[in-house]
């Protein structure tokens, strides 16, 4: 992931260009300086970022900093304010809906439908990218919705209809809904809400082998830490800090952006791509 600056508690990371990149531009996914505004606040202030490709870049930081707003504008479900969003450097708007959509899938915190679907007819919508108008469905399409059904273990649930489902199941209903569509770009917001702790370490073990770029917002730092290759901080809607788990996730840090008291305990094997800091938190001191 590029920027300007290194990690920094200071003051908010900053970044010069407000809608450029130098040549060649980016490959994959990546925003410049993108903002924006709802009720006369900034949302998102000023944000970029270029995760490389096939890396997990993790989203951190209070309600309300902005990270579902990020992950909606990174989607083009929003247009920024200002700045650009682009695909191996073209805007998305230039692209249309349907060809990011072959390129890039979203899983909502919330997302829900009124129709009486199967699971299998949700999953299925991840394939209308990929299928011409009026088409029906190709081996190809029903080989990937298999496979998604199966990596998210709902294989068995796949007849049953969506609306009968627990709120994990539903989670993970989407998520294979995302895997079919057989995206190169993921963005996940709060994909581990409504999950016991198995199906959480699962699915982001599944994630993190996905060979795709993914951006997933997340509130649990242990959970950041061990999945994400980098870690963007965000705090009133601005970069606040970003690098890997053991240059973000600090006591320090979580003081100042949580406002809480906590223990972090560094990798015990710094050179151990899997080994990672882990957070404990700690009571308030008695007034």
């Amino acid at each position: 992931m590029t920027y300007e600056k290194p990690v920094t508690r200071e003051k908010p990371v900053t970044c010069e260009n407000p809608t450029t990149y130098e040549n060649p531009a980016p490959a994959g996914l990546a925003a410049a300086r993108v903002a924006h505004e709802a009720g006369g606040r900034l949302i998102v202030d000023g944000i970029t970022l270029a995760p490389r490709p096939g890396t997990t870049l993790g989203l951190l930081g209070p309600n309300g900093s902005g990270k579902s707003t990020l992950l909606r504008l990174l989607a083009g479900v929003l247009a920024p304010a200002a700045g650009v969003v682009t695909l191996d450097g073209t805007p998305l708007p230039r692209l249309g809906r349907r060809e990011t959509a072959r390129r890039l899938a979203v899983v909502d915190q919330h997302a829900t439908t009124q129709v009486e679907l199967t699971v299998r007819e949700v999953v299925a919508l991840g394939r209308i990218p990929h299928r011409r108008p009026w088409s029906g469905t190709t081996p190809a399409d029903d080989r990937a919705v298999r496979d998604a059904l199966d990596r998210t273990d709902l294989t068995d649930r796949a007849d049953q209809s969506w609306h009968t489902l627990s709120g994990g199941e539903r989670q993970r209903a989407h998520i294979a809904r995302a895997l079919a569509q057989a995206p190169r770009e993921l963005l996940l917001d709060e994909p581990t809400n409504h999950l016991d702790i198995q199906h959480q370490l699962d699915l982001l073990n599944l994630i993190a082998a996905l060979p795709v770029t993914t951006v997933i917002a997340l509130h649990d730092l242990n959970l950041a830490a061990m999945f994400c290759d980098e870690i963007l901080v965000l705090k009133e809607g601005r970069a606040y800090a970003h690098g890997t788990p053991s240059e973000v996730v600090t006591e320090g840090l979580i003081a100042e952006v949580y406002g809480v008291r906590a223990r972090v305990m560094p990798p015990a094997d710094p050179d151990d791509p899997l080994d990672h800091p882990s957070v404990r938190f700690l009571r308030a001191r008695p007034c």
